[in-house]
């Protein structure tokens, strides 16, 4: 995992270059929005349970299925494993966020989860639509403007979708 400035030094001395203005444009407008990015990952770390809870019952809604006898969600012991599951990706989504990097979701997260649905007959696609409610509850709340820094946060929201697309495709 590297954070936003190591990744961008590291690809500068690789090259064996100085950092460019637009590197460096990039790097303070980090910090600048630092605080909205923690208010982001705060609230989304804290209301990470009804953010899951509300994405499966959502998802069990819409795909009875998964829970019907046979289903790949039924018994409690499996129902447990799915809202696990997208606990797991939710929590390394916070960590993207927070670090403005994709590689810890996709190191410690994603990497082989798609084979490993597979192997266990868990319907990725069901599982992409699991994170993609994970994503419209979390982007919710995140554009919830009372209490947090004030300004323009839709890059920000932009980039934290691309952190759950990236994941529901990852299983999908």
């Amino acid at each position: 995992m590297l954070d936003a400035f190591t990744k961008v030094v590291s690809q500068a001395d690789t090259r064996g270059e100085y950092l460019s203005d637009n590197q460096l444009d990039a790097l303070l407008n980090f910090v600048r929005e630092g605080n909205k990015r923690i208010d982001v990952v705060n609230r989304i770390s804290s209301n990470a349970s009804t953010i899951v809870t509300n994405a499966a019952r959502s998802l069990f809604e819409e795909q009875p299925q998964l829970i019907a006898p046979g289903g790949n969600a039924y018994t409690n012991r499996r129902a447990a494993a799915c809202l696990r599951d997208l606990e797991i990706i939710l929590r390394y989504v916070t960590y993207a966020i927070y670090t403005g990097d994709p590689s810890v979701l996709d190191d410690r997260a994603l990497n082989g989860l798609r084979e490993t649905y597979l192997a266990l007959g868990t319907p990725g696609a069901s599982v992409a639509v699991g994170i993609q409610k994970l994503k419209e509850a979390s982007i919710a709340i995140a554009n919830d403007p009372n209490g947090i820094t004030r300004g323009d946060c839709s890059a920000l929201i932009a980039e934290v979708a691309t952190y759950f697309d990236r994941a529901a495709s990852a299983v999908g």
